[in-house]
């Protein structure tokens, strides 16, 4: 072990340095649907958070959407980085920025238009259906200002500053903690507006983050060198394509790997409302250490391009081999978490003894897959840094959706297990996944050491 860690060392130091900014700003995503969870929990009752629930579960798929076509900048700025080609960052820029603002609106009024019809014919809880279609469109509208804070996140990320986006999330998600309280309970004269409060607390979040994250980008020193090219008025086809064939494969792995799970909550949505809202704690708790490893992942993306850029093969390897060693020792403290504190961590979202009970069993079970959920977007990751992002989404999708939810119905719903018949199911797709996603990285990054020798 000590040898081991003596090789790897230079690149556990110089992936975490990276990797904790962007852990801690990807935490920003999830930590808005803990508070959200945790205020109506306490605030609202069982009823409104399994609305929560089932609004997350529709809600996470336009999410991952437009986050995965934004996701396509940070290779290319990487690579360019590399190669000291300044003046390509700032026009990816500018197409990213046109892309994602288009994609914002198009996924806002597909859930505006789409939310009512959706949500009246999946067989749930009429109270539930009530109480989650106001909270839709207000979650819906904020997809907006949170791509426009992405681009500029993935821009600077991209090129290694990834201090301020974590500093801006962690303002936010302090802003949206304090603000959702207020309208939820109706403090200072406000009258309370239930779910309501919390899904208004999220629009003016991101949309103050889109602001200052902009707003950083334009004025600091270190992009003036790659801003002198952003324009608008000069989007390119090319560039825009070029995003798009990274970006698009990215959002389709994380809507297979996501809608999943929101497949699931609504295969657990037939089951019962205690059971909803028993998953909605349990799937939020396993999300935010998913992101954790997504931080990760991320900066192996960085790594990977900057390294594939120019063409150090050597080096690439290391480093994605380094990012594995780092996720997995982290996911195994995270899964002993959940096991010795099964019983207690529900409590940070509700009182409800059933609901508990049957969220303490989720939590053994994710503690089972914290492993294979942390491979897996890191193998996701590096295999994105060096460009290739079309065969994993392939095998993403055969994980979960022709494996893991098929399992998932026969366990749950047609042998009667339940709940937990469904999160088998779970499992055994992000197992698949780990494997088929490793298998890859070792096949690429041999293949491209042997072109080298």
């Amino acid at each position: 072990m000590k040898a081991l860690y003596h090789k790897y060392k230079h690149h556990y130091n110089a992936n975490l340095k990276l990797a904790t900014p962007i852990i801690v700003s990807q935490l920003g995503h999830t930590l808005v649907q803990f508070s959200d969870s945790v205020i109506v929990g306490h605030f609202a009752g069982t009823v409104c958070l399994a609305a929560v629930s089932l609004v997350n579960s529709i809600f996470v798929i336009p999410m991952v959407i437009g986050l995965g076509i934004s996701y396509g900048l940070t290779p290319l700025i990487a690579q360019n980085n590399s190669r000291k080609n300044y003046l390509a960052c700032g026009r990816l820029l500018s197409n990213s920025l046109v892309i994602n603002l288009a994609t914002g609106f198009i996924l806002f009024l597909s859930l505006f238009f789409g939310s009512i019809y959706v949500l009246n014919h999946l067989h749930q809880s009429p109270k539930v259906v009530e109480q989650a279609k106001p909270f839709l469109t207000l979650m819906g509208l904020s997809i907006i200002p949170m791509l426009i804070f992405n681009t500029f996140k993935q821009f600077a990320e991209g090129l290694g500053f990834t201090m301020q986006a974590m500093v801006i999330s962690i303002a936010g998600n302090v802003l949206n903690v304090l603000v959702g309280i207020i309208l939820v309970k109706g403090m200072f004269g406000i009258h309370p507006m239930g779910i309501r409060g919390v899904g208004y607390s999220t629009l003016i979040d991101r949309c103050l983050m889109a602001v200052v994250m902009s707003a950083y980008v334009f004025r600091s020193a270190n992009f003036r060198k790659y801003l002198k090219s952003f324009a608008l008025k000069q989007i390119s086809y090319l560039r825009s394509i070029q995003i798009i064939r990274i970006g698009t494969p990215i959002a389709l792995q994380y809507t297979f790997e996501l809608s999943a799970f929101s497949g699931a909550a609504i295969l657990i949505g037939t089951i019962g409302v205690d059971q909803q809202a028993a998953h909605q704690i349990a799937i939020n708790l396993a999300a935010m250490t998913y992101m954790v490893s997504s931080g990760i992942a991320g900066a192996a993306t960085i790594k990977s391009g900057n390294y594939f850029g120019i063409n150090d093969q050597q080096n690439l390897r290391a480093s994605a081999i380094s990012n594995y060693h780092v996720v997995i020792v982290f996911m195994c403290c995270t899964a002993l978490l959940f096991s010795l504190g099964n019983h207690i961590l529900p409590y940070m979202y509700t009182t409800d003894k059933a609901v508990i009970n049957i969220a303490a069993q989720l939590l053994i079970i994710a503690a089972i897959f914290q492993l294979f959920d942390g491979t897996q977007v890191v193998g996701l990751g590096i295999l994105r840094g060096m460009g290739d992002v079309n065969v994993p989404t392939i095998a993403t999708f055969l994980a979960y959706w022709v494996v893991g939810i098929p399992v998932g119905y026969y366990l749950g719903i047609y042998l009667g297990l339940g709940v937990t018949g469904v999160w088998y199911g779970l499992v055994l797709g992000l197992m698949v996944s780990s494997g088929l996603m490793f298998l890859r990285f070792q096949y690429i990054s041999k293949k491209h050491q042997h072109k080298i020798a």
